[in-house]
């Protein structure tokens, strides 16, 4: 089975890849990098899809370690992107292939569901409280907060600790302690900011800390890790397995938030997955809010023993024109379902209706007027 066409398909601030064998049979990735998915168009386009056509589109891991080895240059977000959704694409057309769910060739179903989180939020305590309470009547049992994506008027790191333990404190007062809450910083803190967030919060259970600072240096990590209890995750920035391998081996970290549409896609996660199986970790999966993500990370999730909850949104709108999905949810769990690879499609026509947006994010700026992580 020969791949003939790598097709690419920029929607909106998504990147959707379609890859078609002699065969008659295809499979649809999702290579989105939200802010730079133009950049992985490029390299789609002109540096991997040569590399693909008339490749055997059964050998995953061999064309996977062709594309990421083949070459000098490696890894980055936007290569790993690219690569991704290539990967997830082949792990598609390989269940459509065969006739079963991609979860049964990648081991089989280790679980019957997947809990899912959902984001809540307000820019106030009581909104705050109001939308967690009407979520858990609709049957989500965990929520993620970022109360510190309300501050305005120029950040300030103390204001953003202090607004983060009042909105947490009061929500779990109204909701009880049986709720898992999960507190997503955004990567906006220093070492010693984070601390003292972390600190702040401890009584009040998180389920996990997201990204209390940015990923790049595991001795940062390290020296969260002597100063807090708090359970913590990372890794959405991460784009290979030699960047989370510190974080992992030297158990730094609680939760790998591995997002699979920027690292190499499900052969990478299924990997990253098992190097944290040995230290005990699970992953909190990211995702980029599209149907094959979310698809694709159910898939992989499956098929691990170490799955702790899945990021997930439902989708509404264009996305469920332009990507046909059975996704389907029950008592704050992701379901699977039956049908071939990983039960999506793409409407072309659909897709051309909406054409690329540059969704380049907010650039933030400290009071001072200097340049805030974003």
């Amino acid at each position: 089975m020969k791949i003939t066409d790598l097709k690419i398909f920029p929607v909106s601030q998504f990147i959707y890849v379609k890859v078609i064998t002699d065969e008659g049979i295809y499979g649809i990735g999702e290579a989105s990098l939200s802010g730079r998915s133009l950049a992985v168009v490029g390299a789609l386009e002109h540096h991997i899809k040569p590399l693909l056509i008339g490749q055997d589109a059964t050998r995953i891991e061999h064309i996977w370690q062709d594309i990421f080895r083949g070459t000098f240059w490696r890894g980055g977000p936007v290569l790993q992107s690219a690569l991704a959704g290539v990967d997830i694409a082949l792990w598609d057309l390989a269940g459509k292939a065969l006739g079963v769910p991609t979860y049964r060739l990648l081991g089989g179903a280790t679980r019957d569901k997947v809990l899912v989180y959902r984001h809540t939020g307000g820019s106030t305590p009581e909104q705050l409280i109001e939308t967690a309470q009407q979520q858990l009547e609709e049957g989500w049992k965990v929520l993620r907060i970022s109360p510190i994506d309300t501050i305005e008027g120029g950040f300030n790191q103390k204001l953003a600790v202090m607004r983060g333990i009042e909105h947490f404190s009061a929500l779990r007062e109204a909701i009880g302690d049986e709720v898992e809450i999960i507190f997503e910083v955004h990567t906006r803190l220093t070492p010693t900011r984070a601390i003292e967030l972390c600190n702040g919060i401890e009584e009040y259970h998180p389920f996990f800390v997201e990204d209390p600072i940015r990923s790049e240096n595991p001795a940062s990590f390290a020296t969260l890790r002597e100063h807090t209890n708090v359970p913590i995750g990372t890794g959405e920035q991460l784009p290979t397995k030699w960047m989370f391998r510190e974080l992992i081996e030297q158990e730094l970290i609680d939760y790998i938030r591995v997002d699979i549409c920027h690292t190499g896609g499900i052969t990478e996660g299924k990997k990253i997955a098992t190097m944290a199986e040995v230290h005990y970790q699970e992953l909190a999966c990211h995702y980029t809010a599209s149907p094959v993500s979310s698809a694709a990370m159910l898939h992989l999730n499956m098929s691990i023993p170490n799955c702790a909850v899945q990021e997930y949104a439902p989708s509404s709108g264009w996305m469920d024109e332009v990507i046909q999905h059975d996704l389907r949810t029950e008592d704050g769990y992701l379901l699977p379902t039956d049908a071939p690879g990983l039960g999506i499609d793409l409407n072309e026509e659909a897709a051309a209706a909406y054409p690329p947006t540059p969704g380049e994010p907010p650039h933030l700026r400290r009071e001072d007027g200097s340049v805030q992580d974003w």
